[in-house]
């Protein structure tokens, strides 16, 4: 089998020659997106952080939005770039692909895969404003918390009001702000009528990476399949210089840390102020650093531009991993039972790390607000209190005891798909129906008009029943008074009367008065 990966630009951690797949660079006239636009927005978003809670929502709302723009305008232009060069589009439908393995987060494999009539199967956690679950399974926003929330599975109302204003907030931006950016793109090579929403529903597969080890649990669908930790393995030995400072920290072991690939420089004030609080510690650190040395920097700490994390996080003197919260490696500290000190930056880093605080494997600080202080006592909670640990350890032995490593699994049901030409008996009708008969609204009109109806049959019946006893009342009144005069009148007419023609009665009356 062959496989071909398309992308833009060599920069993305991504190997160009690979004997496992071909690679197909498209050429962009402009550079769209680098890493540098990551690191300008923490810059900024930890400054606004600085100024206030609700400043640093909204800066970071804005350059979230300003990248995901950026992400979404590079992808329309390698689309059109890929589907303007006829040359490679017929290259790539001689080459007879079976299938489209894409991450929908942007759409350009969603939209190449229905312009190739491809099946798809997705390798997904988040869409473009969202969580992949939100678009294909049913999310009562109750207790299925909602990205950018922060917030768990157990929320009161003023919780539940802020988990429905954010879930409001990400459908306006898929709705108004991304899907109107492909509307020329699919008007100029797809048919009348093409959906950008409709094409993401329609993947064969979705493989989530989640394990409900770490998400909150939640309903699900037949053609979801849970696949997080997939790329966890077992620790390899280390280079002799990184094994030889991992043996020499003794009984008090190391802290590992972190904060991924994208974001490589913290502001200076935060990389002095960890450095400090490191120095104070009994542990030896190792730390993915890129930049300028910190003048506060101990002895007890090595800095590295690289480390091998997995191999680190699965060496037996390890004792916490600091993090930015990334789901590659909160996983694979799950899986080796590292508790965590996580300092989210963007994305869905604060949510990740709420969900082990939840769990009571990790701790969380606010990574433009905190000091040395702060720093050091909350890494020194989490390496002294063993309770961190002990939860973290059971998370573990959770997310291992499987019948099928999530890596076989998602091959497992690629090769399925592969097979059956598709999975459509897993495809639920829910996303063939119009939003009236999903919700049910026509059934509830229905039921809502048949009982206005029985209730105005029911009113306007006793109305005439009332009216109908009111009638016969009368009647009755009317009849009873006419008996009563026609009594009367008789009495008087056969009354004994005196010379005169006057009933004595009358006279007997008159004399009284």
């Amino acid at each position: 089998e062959e496989a071909a990966l398309s992308w833009t630009r060599a920069d993305w951690f991504i190997q160009e020659n690979s004997p496992y797949y071909t690679s197909i660079t498209v050429k962009l006239k402009k550079k769209y997106i680098g890493l540098d636009l990551f690191e300008n927005a923490v810059q900024k978003i930890l400054e606004a952080r600085r100024k206030g809670p609700m400043m640093g929502v909204v800066v970071q709302m804005s350059e979230f939005i300003g990248i995901m723009k950026m992400a979404h305008t590079a992808n329309c232009a390698m689309l059109t770039t890929m589907l303007e060069n006829k040359y490679l589009m017929t290259q790539i439908k001689m080459a007879n692909y079976d299938l489209m393995l894409t991450d929908p987060a942007i759409p350009g494999g969603v939209i190449l895969a229905h312009y190739l009539q491809l099946p798809m199967v997705y390798n997904v956690r988040w869409m473009s404003f969202g969580e992949g679950h939100f678009s294909i399974a049913p999310s009562p926003i109750s207790y299925v918390p909602v990205p950018g929330s922060g917030l768990t599975d157990r929320m009161g109302l003023l919780e539940r009001t802020r988990n429905f204003l954010h879930y409001g907030l990400n459908l306006i931006q898929e709705r108004w702000f991304m899907i109107p950016m492909y509307s020329s793109l699919l008007l100029n090579y797809f048919p009348p009528g093409a959906d950008l929403l409709t094409m993401q529903r329609s993947a064969e597969l979705w493989l989530v990476r989640v394990d409900f080890v770490f998400e909150f649990p939640r309903p699900s669908m037949p053609n979801l399949i849970y696949i997080g930790g997939f790329q966890c393995r077992p620790a390899k030995p280390l280079p002799a210089e990184l094994e030889e400072f991992m043996q020499s920290s003794g009984d008090h072991g190391v802290v590992v840390m972190s904060l991924g690939t994208l974001i490589a420089v913290l502001p200076r004030e935060v990389m002095e102020a960890i450095a400090t609080a490191f120095a104070r510690m009994p542990q030896k650190v190792i730390w993915r650093f890129v930049g300028e040395r910190p003048s506060s920097l101990g002895n007890n700490t090595l800095l590295r531009r690289w480390i091998p994390q997995n191999d680190l996080l699965g060496h037996p003197k390890t004792r916490a991993f600091v993090a930015h919260g990334g789901t590659n490696g909160l996983y694979e500290a799950i899986y080796h039972g590292v508790p965590v000190l996580g300092l989210p930056l963007l994305f869905d880093q604060q949510d990740n790390i709420v969900r082990l605080q939840a769990r009571g494997a990790a701790r969380m600080l606010d990574a433009a607000t905190c000091t040395t202080e702060e720093f050091f006592e909350a890494l020194r909670d989490i390496l002294e209190n063993p309770t961190y640990r002990q939860n973290m350890q059971k998370l573990s032995s959770l997310h291992r005891d499987r019948p099928l490593h999530p890596l076989d699994k998602a091959v497992y049901w690629i090769e399925f798909v592969l097979r059956n030409k598709g999975a459509p008996h897993l495809h639920a009708e829910a996303y063939n129906m119009s939003t009236y008969s999903y919700y049910c609204l026509d059934v509830a009109a229905l039921v809502l008009l048949t009982l206005l109806l029985t209730l105005g049959g029911v009113y306007i019946t006793c109305i005439r029943k009332r009216k109908r006893k009111t009638n016969k009342a009368v009647r009755d009144s009317n009849k009873k008074a006419v008996k009563e005069g026609s009594k009367r009148l008789k009495e008087t007419v056969n009354a004994p009367k005196d010379s005169n023609n006057i009933p004595i009665s009358k006279l007997r009356a008159s004399k009284r008065i």
